[in-house]
């Protein structure tokens, strides 16, 4: 990451590359290719769903907008693809060389006029990225949400960082006082249980249909069998590792200390988005500037990914480095817990790009990113070093995250998630309104 305050050296900065954006070419092509949903007749309509989140929405969603009168097309490429939508789609077992191909026919023959798909960096996702704006369909990525909880991203053309919203703190401001007051909605029900279940038998399936798609490679590094597992244990132990978790917790409420959220190794906000190869060498880099540079009563909270299966086994990543650093009694890792007490009872927070860093914004908390952060944004984070963070931490301005929450709820946020059924609902009618639908 390349820039004023570049927290590596350019020569790794340049390891790890973003695909490339214009962003005010997106906005531009935004703008007149997104014309009012009154506008947009369903009957007009053909939409073409890829890979979603594991589970039942992309599905349950394709259903109601057929019951509005547009066409849904659905091209599944694992066996995880097929259980969540296991009638009326189209499956994708050849080659990943041949996909550009097969898809650029697809959306001729079928005239699609909008793709929608979780993720935007996904290597088949990439691919038709490309290959949807080259024939001028309207591209609409749905990712987790900038704000959490309660929410969720649906973006035009991309997201995180090759969202085209400006990072400007003035457009963010005058955008708000444009804008009445957010409305005011009841909390959306969540289970974790909901999730890892979802998440087992996705997996799971992906594995029983590996001769079915022969030559899918998923974009998770993990074994999926092992991430299959992986979520099993999470699920029998998340009780105990949250009372664990609580109990840290309470050995800190009388110490200064920091936040580091751990984000998952295979998040491609890790792999295209920050200088870092994978989140053991971003947290390595983390703990070597704390070691050197804060204060000798401050503490380092670091809270493991609640979706991180891979069995990696980070409290011992963590002893070994307090070892080496001299951090003994400095470094606490809790798997559990709840992320917003935490963010509230801390100094601050240093993160990658993860947007949990908007919980402890919301709690006036500075944020100090290590990588590339819709968030991102002068008088809004700590725009120095981190080396400088951990003594001379800048707060949010005043009123900036107010104004910077009100603009992506009215531009890009859907109400609703993924951990229950009621939560699934919200998300469908919100996402039905935001597409125009």
């Amino acid at each position: 990451m390349a820039s004023r305050r570049s927290h590596l050296s350019p020569e790794t900065a340049t390891r790890v590359q973003p695909p490339a954006i214009d962003r005010q070419r997106a906005v531009a092509r935004s703008a007149q290719a997104a014309p009012p949903p009154s506008e947009l007749r369903p009957a007009t309509r053909s939409f073409l769903f890829l890979q979603g989140p594991p589970g039942c929405l992309f599905r349950q969603l394709g259903d109601a907008m057929i019951k509005r009168g547009i066409a849904v097309h659905r091209i599944n490429l694992s066996g995880g693809d097929r259980y969540d939508w296991p009638k009326g789609a189209v499956n994708f077992t050849g080659r990943f060389s041949d996909w550009a191909v097969f898809l650029d026919r697809f959306i001729r023959e079928q005239e699609i006029t909008d793709l929608l798909l979780f993720g935007d960096c996904r290597p088949y996702h990439v691919t038709a990225h490309g290959i949807a704006a080259s024939r001028g369909v309207r591209i609409h990525v749905l990712e987790e949400g900038y704000l959490r909880p309660n929410w969720m991203t649906l973006e035009r053309d991309g997201v995180n960082a090759r969202s085209t919203l400006p990072r400007d703190k003035d457009w963010f401001v005058a955008q708000a006082q444009e804008l009445p007051a957010e409305p005011g909605n009841p909390p959306v029900t969540a289970s974790f249980r909901r999730r890892a279940r979802d998440s087992y038998w996705y997996y799971h399936h992906v594995f029983t249909g590996r001769l079915r798609y022969p030559h899918y490679h998923s974009h998770r590094a993990t074994p999926i069998l092992k991430e299959g597992v992986g979520w099993l244990w999470r699920l029998a132990t998340n009780k105990r590792r949250a009372a664990a978790a609580e109990k840290t917790l309470a050995d800190l409420a009388d110490k200064p200390f920091f936040l580091l959220p751990l984000q998952l190794s295979d998040d491609f906000q890790i792999k295209a988005h920050s200088s870092f190869p994978n989140m053991q060498s971003a947290a390595k880099y983390v703990v070597e500037s704390f070691a050197a540079n804060a204060p000798a009563d401050l503490k380092l909270l670091i809270k493991a990914h609640p979706l991180d299966s891979s069995f990696f086994n980070w409290r011992r990543f963590f002893a070994s480095q307090a070892d080496r650093l001299g951090l003994t009694g400095r470094l606490y890792y809790v798997d559990g817990g709840d992320l917003d007490t935490m963010a509230r009872l801390s100094k601050g927070m240093v993160c990658v790009n993860s947007t949990s860093a908007t919980l402890a914004l919301q709690h006036d908390r500075p944020v100090c990113a290590i990588g590339e952060a819709i968030y991102d944004i002068p008088g809004l984070t700590h725009q120095g070093h981190l080396d400088s963070f951990w003594s001379i931490p800048a707060p949010p301005e005043p009123g900036l995250y107010a104004a910077f929450r009100r603009v992506l709820v009215d531009r890009c946020l859907v109400r609703g998630g993924l951990a229950s059924q009621s939560a699934v609902r919200t998300l469908i009618a919100s996402m039905l309104e935001r597409l125009g639908c």
